[in-house]
């Protein structure tokens, strides 16, 4: 008995040593395949046909380029061949001409890690590229930005001494940002300006606000949100519960500089508008697929009547929303046509700490319109009074909002 116990026991010994190293081999495997060289995943492209495509290329210019700094450049001490490389791979993804895909060194990585963990100090205003120009998405509602008059829509031509026109987005952002008390000067071009005009603007710790809301007569009600931050689908639903003890029956969905947020927030805030199982945003990659968002249908705000309310601040999430609640629903969009940011961005880690952000896919509307660079059109616009010279800080009649008064006109 136990002599065959023993034979047993061997041969399961032997079985578990082969598949541990069958193991270990099928594991040294993968991760030699995944730490492969750059040069041999760029020329191969797990085998598809587009390699040769990358084949084609000649690199020979760059470096015959390479080696004629190195060989002719009079300040030799400031030849710095890491900054080279990470400068020609800033030119390599620069090259694509799309702000929101950018290249960044370590330092920069650990700054951006450190940013989207935690609150900062800055200006309060959401910006973004358009046309080329760095441009104000929207100031945050009590911000530094807005106190000091900056407006959804304003040009920055210039950062203290140092001109926009090469800024890379997340560049710009961390020159704009900075300590709380100091400041920063930005030379803005509005379209109601003669000439370029500079803002010092006191730098402050910045708090989101995420909604307010408010009863109007004839029985509208006044949802104002600010941001699709991770706590909105909370306070959202915090507000449909306001609603429904108003009274009211009508419904103004304010999304006017509001820059955008999660897309999950945004199709949870749909859901209250738009039947279940019904198309809130489509995802489309380079391949052609697509990823669907659908409604959760939470039913409650499914008939009441509304209209949304939209400005060239409303960008990201806000488009999705005002897309689909027009598509699903045939609500009708006030205001003047939104930024047109609708992009998917995702960061890859490099391994020497840097890391790569890259526009991996764009949002379109139910109906599969694109949003990205384009912007959502409104079905009724509001021509908006022209600020008199010099009376751009402070409104000409801030009790007037003519954006709003179209939208209760509408409901009446």
């Amino acid at each position: 008995m136990n002599s065959g116990w023993n034979r047993y026991f061997k041969v399961i010994t032997i079985i578990v040593a082969l598949l541990v190293a069958g193991g270990s081999f099928f594991a040294g495997l993968w991760v030699g395949y995944e730490n492969r060289p750059g040069t041999e995943k760029v020329l191969g492209i797990l085998g598809k046909e587009t390699a040769t495509q990358f084949q084609e290329v000649n690199f020979n210019p760059f470096w015959d380029v390479w080696a004629k700094l190195e060989e002719k450049f009079v300040d030799k001490g400031k030849i710095d061949r890491k900054n080279s490389v990470n400068g020609a791979i800033s030119g390599l993804v620069k090259s694509l001409g799309d702000p929101y895909t950018e290249f960044l060194p370590p330092a920069q990585t650990k700054q951006f890690q450190e940013d989207i963990k935690g609150s900062f100090s800055g200006i309060g205003a959401e910006i973004g590229i358009r046309k080329g120009i760095l441009t104000i998405i929207s100031p945050l509602k009590g911000s530094p930005a807005e106190k000091a008059g900056i407006k959804a829509g304003d040009k920055i031509l210039r950062i203290n001494a140092t001109s926009t026109q090469d800024l890379l987005l997340d560049e710009a952002v961390r020159m704009i940002r900075g300590e709380k008390g100091t400041e920063v000067k930005l030379f803005i071009l509005r379209d109601a300006f003669e000439a370029p005009k500079e803002f010092t603007i006191r730098r402050d710790e910045i708090k989101i606000q995420i909604i307010e809301t408010e009863q109007k007569p004839d029985g509208i009600f006044v949802i104002k949100l600010h941001h699709f931050t991770e706590n909105a689908a909370y306070e959202f639903r915090k507000a449909v519960q306001q609603f429904l003890e108003s009274g009211s029956k009508k419904m103004i969905l304010d999304l006017r500089n509001n820059p955008g947020g999660y897309l999950t927030i945004s199709v949870d805030i749909a859901s209250w508008f738009i039947p279940s199982g019904e198309v809130v945003a489509r995802e489309r990659y380079a391949s052609g697929e697509e990823d669907i968002y659908r409604s959760n249908g939470y039913r409650i705000l499914e008939e009441v009547p509304m209209v949304v309310l939209i400005n060239e601040g409303s960008a990201s999430a806000s488009e999705i929303v005002a897309g689909a609640l027009r598509d699903i629903r045939g609500i009708k969009l006030v205001g003047v046509k939104t930024f047109g940011k609708g992009s998917v961005q995702e960061v890859e880690l490099l391994k020497d700490g840097s890391s790569l952000k890259i526009t991996i896919a764009k949002w379109l509307t139910p109906k599969g319109t694109e949003i990205n660079g384009v912007g959502i059109e409104p079905d009724v616009k509001v021509e908006l009074p022209t600020p008199a010279e010099g009376a751009e800080i402070e409104e000409q009649d801030p009790a007037r909002d003519p954006i709003l008064e179209k939208g209760i006109e509408i409901l009446l």
